[in-house]
């Protein structure tokens, strides 16, 4: 079953004004499907096939040239050569849309299009599916436990698979071919302990020294490893708020999975009823309603988690989300309990009087595990499956 995408509207605006589109993302996450629906006329190349990777490879101008009105290029990624080819045949032909470019690999091919198609392309992320998206499935998981179980690639929705053999599948095949091509790494049974480890962490502040010490590596290269999991858009680093955004770079980031599914595999999770008393479903629900946002807000943006951050003072404590708005910030608790109360919003509240200070806009809400929404005075309630409202407030 192929639903429509949130990001499909922006993609197709790019098509219609440069000539070149790129949509990037994990593997599996619909990118290919999103394309071939989107642009149905033209040809369709995946640069995966070893036979049609060496034809790019060896005979760059004839290989395009077989593509007189355009294609699209799946995993370009594979073929990077091609882009400085590539910018040849739209300077001299810049008819919109005729390029359509895929890859999973977030700072390899960004680099690669920035460097030869900066001002020919537009750039989108299509990460794993939101609540808004899975609800266009049949059967959308109906509880929060199933949500954070079965996470958002869309095969599982698709094909209606047991997430935990899909995932296992796909994690190594993650580990043998996607690690593989970036980094030579010699001991795979040690960076596969050190994902399970990041995932334990999912929702915490990222210690690089601490994280390296559990693994038996250097801290040098757990950072390499770190940056295996962003460039794969399996993790990603939310940055403190600071209004100094020199700030922002310099203090200790939170980590979290884009995939709830992909974090419940690797921590051993085999059922949905384990995750009622887990002692990280609160790190899980957290990553769930950061995640959710960073996918709803990629619909207005396409730069990943924009105006995302968590909050931090010494004489507040932190709160767990804030988003960066037009009018000022929104910052947003979450809490995994079914059962709403007042009392949820204690810290952001305390946390609103630092900005009511400084002249800033300042709303406060929670996101937590329930099924019905609340409003009170100070600020709403909102249900886990109901987030779309706090960045369509936005």
């Amino acid at each position: 079953m192929t639903i429509r995408r949130d990001i499909a509207e922006q993609v197709l605006e790019c098509a219609a004004q440069l000539p070149v589109a790129t949509v990037t993302g994990p593997r599996q996450s619909g990118k290919t499907t999103l394309c071939r629906q989107l642009f149905a006329g033209h040809p369709y190349v995946s640069l995966e096939d070893p036979a049609i990777r060496q034809f790019a490879f060896n005979d760059p101008k004839r290989f395009l040239g077989g593509y007189p009105n355009g294609a699209i290029l799946d995993e370009v990624q594979r073929a990077p050569e091609l882009l400085s080819y590539l910018q040849g045949l739209v300077d001299a032909d810049a008819t919109p849309g005729r390029w359509i470019l895929t890859g999973s690999q977030n700072l390899s091919l960004l680099s690669q299009v920035s460097q030869s198609l900066a001002g020919r392309t537009g750039i989108f992320h299509l990460l794993p599916l939101s609540r808004r998206e899975a609800l266009r499935f049949p059967k959308a998981p109906a509880t929060l436990e199933e949500a954070l179980f079965m996470g958002g690639y869309p095969r599982i929705f698709d094909r209606q698979l047991q997430p935990s053999a899909w995932l296992g599948m796909y994690a190594a095949s993650y580990l043998e071919r996607d690690v593989r091509q970036i980094l030579n790494i010699g001991n795979m049974a040690t960076f596969q302990r050190f994902i399970q480890l990041a995932a334990g962490r999912t929702g915490q502040a990222l210690n690089i020294s601490e994280l390296a010490g559990d693994c038996g590596v250097a801290p040098a290269t757990v950072g390499n490893w770190l940056s295996v999991l962003e460039a794969s858009y399996i993790t990603f680093r939310l940055p403190p708020y600071f209004r100094n955004i020199s700030k922002r770079l310099a203090k200790t980031p939170k980590l979290y999975f884009y995939d709830t599914g992909l974090a419940c595999w690797l921590l051993g999770i085999q059922t949905p009823g384990q995750l009622r008393l887990h002692p990280l479903r609160g790190a899980l629900f957290e990553t769930w309603v950061v995640s959710e946002l960073a996918k709803l807000r990629t619909r207005r943006d396409p730069a990943l988690a924009r105006g995302m951050y968590f909050y931090r003072e010494k004489n507040v404590g932190e709160v767990d989300l804030l988003l960066e708005r037009p009018q000022g910030v929104l910052l947003v608790e979450a809490k995994s309990g079914a059962t709403p109360d007042p009392s949820m919003l204690a810290q952001p509240r305390r946390a609103r009087r630092h900005f009511d200070a400084t002249g800033i806009a300042c709303g406060i809400a929670v996101a937590y595990g329930g099924d019905q929404a609340h409003h009170t005075g100070a600020g709403p309630i909102v249900p886990w499956h109901a987030l779309g409202g706090l960045e369509d407030g936005a």
